[in-house]
């Protein structure tokens, strides 16, 4: 027997580093090998990293300022989640930075996502 507890084709947290790091995404492969299409060789980029966009509180109605701030940081992309409301705690989203090691990548990836400044109005 094969139980699964969730089944979802989309990039997960721990996954979206692939969307930066990699020429085919987690998500692009899946795609590919769900529909039986062809995965070429994969091309890496480099050392990449993933930090959370995290927001405490109720709201929904969810802004997010000083982006341009986030994104001035070299290699780095923002994938923000569109999520409706929070209720608590919540990921609003992922900072994804590039570097010449791990270590650096990942103190470009945690200052772009602390530059992002989640608003709840």
């Amino acid at each position: 027997s094969v139980y699964f507890s969730e089944v979802s084709p989309r990039p997960h947290d721990t996954g979206m580093v692939t969307m930066i790091s990699q020429d085919l995404s987690e998500f692009a492969l899946h795609a590919r090998a769900i529909l039986g299409l062809p995965i070429p060789l994969i091309r890496q980029f480099g050392p990449a990293a993933s930090a959370v966009i995290l927001v405490e509180g109720d709201s929904a109605d969810i802004a997010f300022a000083n982006v341009d701030g986030a994104l001035a940081e070299p290699d780095t992309a923002l994938r923000l989640f569109g999520k409706p409301e929070v209720r608590g705690e919540r990921r609003l989203g992922v900072a994804l930075a590039r570097a010449d090691s791990i270590d650096a990548a990942r103190e470009r990836a945690v200052r772009a996502a602390a530059a992002v400044k989640p608003v709840l109005r």
